[in-house]
């Protein structure tokens, strides 16, 4: 086999395995996003074959839907009947439940244990004190140089080792026909699909790891059949075990269909049916949250504390940046996956705090000191026990403080952190070759960001204070806490792409240009900050070191307010009347809470609208919301920026949630209980296995069989025009394969027609009778299909 035909034999074997993300920057995406060429049914029954997982919801999570009525029995019936299915509900759960399987085991354990065994010496990344010899040279090298000496590969040497992984892959497949070789290396590809996934997220972010110590699948894929030649494990995957469960997968998907679409009719029917009008009265603020399920909830509560206007966008603020933290130099990626980092933002002193500044950096570098001199103290075999005899009582202090008063811990930790937005402003730079050229952007550039992110909003008139509110979680000992932060983001807190756009906002000649150029007036009366929400205490923390005396007088009431929000929001998720912050401070703070929050559990559907469409309604934290407003935006060029932004995101994050649900074991990370994080980037179960790429149970179910979250594709309900949207799924194929392989369901209600379209394939509409006025009829549109 040729080096190019080896490389494309594994590309595409690896397009089955879904990326594994790090822990410090889990980021939610779908699982099967190499399978979405498919329809959603073809793709998990192909997916089940490879990985052996379950695909779809366990019968129990259906008998829980339809006891609970969450499954409408019309629905239902309908889709029975529509798939020529004679059964009754009760019928076909009970034919559902005599059919449930569990997901396939894989057999060879034992070279998954060696190959596993090798993988985390290799690819640690400082948690261990001694690192691997040779990693500099690459997986299969340093693999190579060692393996001699591991007692349980012995005759490894006997047959000698090939000089590269190339070589080493050619040499085993070469006892096997052409044709087995794709089929050979998908399965040991998908054996350890998290390690795979892995291996993928190094290769195609290219982050300093992956820099410094490279590893290929072509190395793993080397090393594990040598290994596998080694121990006489199977090569070749064993045939495929016949399958019936034609009949009981469209049951499967009938079942999920229906719980679909009667979620469909209840966001319907709680959306408001009229078009929306911009308010003629002007707000004493206007805050932007991200689109976020957990802003939604804190976007009524603001609302309802006075004369208040909130909108949706997307979290990063359309600033598609890296982050440079100045606590620890670490820079970040804090913009979607999808997107490639364009400018590279980091801290700069202010005016007049170069004092503060010297003072934050001499605590910094003392405080980086300390954490290394502990670490370093704790890992050295010769100071090992007069180190734990010496420090003994302080950790045993904190450790008491931390499980019996974890509130006091929270609020002390929040107290010491080094914060530093109130003495630096973000300043950013043009990414050239992934490396910051420090030359800043020209200021038409500025002026577009912030052009983009008013055009996507349909946003044209300015309140005094305008508040860009990012947002961030606070848990403790949560190796996936950064899962709870902006995916949006990549992971990360969402508090510096808004001080950016904030920054950006308040130049005067961005301003100018935008008056000039583009008749967008924001006068001196409008004053723009960045804030941050911190979804586990609902606190809403304003940056607002950098506003004028000009508008200082506005701060007390807005943070009083914010206050307010905080208490109210807290008290309806929490579900208590009195102490509510306390509770949530202290559940932020308690190192033994499995579920500080709720992360983006049972998000359902994703509404692009304008506010007033939603501003009446509770959707229960269910949806992600976009600011969007058709009238402002005849061209379409807003709605196909965010169809293709964050439509696909929230289509990650959904799908993520779905197949965590489904196969907490295989797409998610099983327990808490058992959690052993490996080399800081990621779990295993125990002391060994795959490692895990998904979300934990305890961030999905109430218990161990009840769900939380409820596993649905995304369902997209979108005001505008039909033929606008048509017209840019015809432009956008990746878009409307989405659609037409039912990866995400889309609803369009298009003012204009007064009516509800429900998109069916190949750019065809069908009328929602059930959102209707009238009974509609079967009619062709201009560029559009429209069917009964």
């Amino acid at each position: 086999m040729s080096p190019d035909k080896l490389k494309t034999t594994i590309t595409k074997a690896s397009a089955y395995i879904g990326k594994t993300w790090p822990l410090y920057s889990f980021v939610t995406s779908n699982p099967l996003s190499g399978y979405e060429s498919l329809p959603f049914s073809e793709a998990v029954d192909k997916a089940r074959d490879i990985l052996g997982t379950n695909v779809y919801p366990e019968v129990r999570a259906y008998r829980q839907a339809w006891q609970s009525g969450e499954i409408d029995e019309k629905i239902l019936k309908e889709l029975l009947a529509e798939n020529n299915r004679k059964e009754t509900p009760e019928e076909s759960l009970t034919l559902l439940e005599g059919g449930e399987t569990s997901a396939e085991q894989n057999e060879n354990h034992e070279l998954d244990r060696l190959t596993v065994k090798w993988l985390s010496a290799y690819m640690d990344e400082g948690l261990a004190e001694w690192s691997m010899p040779g990693k500099e040279n690459g997986l299969y090298q340093a693999w190579k140089g060692l393996a001699v000496y591991d007692s349980e590969l012995k005759g490894i040497k006997d047959n000698g080792l090939p000089e590269s992984a190339a070589a080493a892959i050619e040499k085993v497949l070469s006892a096997y026909p052409e044709d087995q070789h794709l089929p050979i290396i998908t399965a040991h590809l998908a054996a350890l699909p998290g390690w795979t996934g892995y291996i993928k997220f190094r290769e195609e972010s290219q982050n300093a790891w992956q820099q410094q110590y490279p590893v290929t699948l072509e190395d793993y894929l080397g090393m594990r059949l040598l290994i596998a030649r080694t121990i006489k494990a199977s090569i070749m995957p064993e045939g495929e075990a016949e399958k019936n469960s034609n009949t009981l997968d469209t049951l499967r998907l009938i079942w999920l269909q229906a719980w679909e679409r009667s979620w469909q009719e209840q966001m319907l029917q709680k959306v408001s049916p009229k078009s929306a009008r911009a308010s003629e009265n002007k707000a004493d603020a206007q805050l932007v949250f991200c689109i976020d399920t957990r802003s939604e909830q804190i976007r009524k509560h603001v609302e309802a504390q006075g004369n208040y206007e909130t909108f949706g966008y997307a979290g990063f603020f359309g600033v598609a940046m890296d982050y440079q933290n100045p606590k620890n130099g670490l820079i970040n990626k804090s913009c979607p996956p999808i997107l490639p980092s364009a400018y590279a933002v980091s801290e700069g002193v202010s005016e007049n705090n170069e004092k503060e500044f010297k003072k934050f950096n001499s605590r910094n570098n003392l405080d980086n000191f300390f954490s290394y001199f502990l670490r370093r103290m704790k890992n050295m075999l010769p100071s090992t026990f007069g180190y734990v005899e010496g420090s003994g009582v302080n950790y045993g202090l904190a450790l008491l403080t931390r499980t019996c008063f974890p509130r006091l811990w929270y609020k002390q930790q929040r107290k010491w952190e080094n914060n530093y937005e109130h003495i630096c402003e973000p300043g950013i730079d043009k990414i050239s070759d992934t490396v910051s050229d420090g030359t800043g952007i020209p200021v038409e550039e500025q002026a577009a960001i912030v052009k983009s992110a008013f055009d996507l909003m349909g946003w044209k008139t300015f309140a005094p204070l305008v508040v860009f509110a990012g947002h961030g979680s606070h848990t403790a000992n949560n190796p996936f806490g950064s899962s709870l932060d902006c995916g949006a983001c990549a992971a990360s807190r969402g508090r510096n792409n808004a001080r950016m756009l904030a920054r950006l906002a308040n130049n005067p000649e961005v301003r100018r240009i935008l008056r000039e150029q583009h008749g967008v007036q924001i006068t001196d009366k409008t004053w723009f900050l960045g804030a941050e929400h911190n979804t586990t205490t609902d606190e809403i923390v304003l940056f607002d070191a950098m506003v004028p005396a000009s508008h200082q007088d506005l701060l007390p009431k807005l943070k009083a307010d914010l206050q307010k929000a905080q208490h109210a929001a807290t008290e309806k998720r929490l579900m208590r009347a009195k102490n509510s912050v306390e509770a949530a401070e202290r559940k932020a703070g308690n190192w033994a809470e499995t579920r500080p929050e709720w992360g983006l559990a049972k998000n359902a559907g994703f509404i692009i609208a304008p506010r007033s469409k939603t501003l009446h309604t509770d959707l229960g934290g269910r949806c992600f919301l976009h600011s969007y407003n058709w009238e402002l935006d005849p061209e379409g060029k807003a709605l196909e920026g965010i169809m293709q932004g964050p439509m696909v995101v929230t289509q990650w994050i959904n799908n993520h949630y779905y197949f965590t649900s489904v196969d907490t074991e295989n797409f998610g990370s099983g327990s808490k209980i058992t959690h052993n994080v490996t080399g800081m980037f990621g779990v295993l179960q125990g002391n060994g296995g795959d490692l895990k790429s998904g979300l934990p149970l305890q961030s999905l179910r109430e218990t161990d069989s009840q769900l939380y979250h409820q596993p649905l594709r995304l369902s997209v309900l979108i005001e505008a025009p039909i033929e606008r949207v048509t017209g840019i799924l015809k432009r956008n194929a990746s878009l409307q394969q989405l659609l037409d392989n039912q990866w995400i369901h889309l609803l369009v209600t298009d003012p204009t027609k007064a009516q509800t379209f429900r998109y069916r394939k190949n750019l065809e509409w069908q009328p929602d009778a059930n959102a209707q006025p009238k009974k509609a009829t079967e009619k062709k549109q201009k560029g559009m299909e429209v069917t009964a």
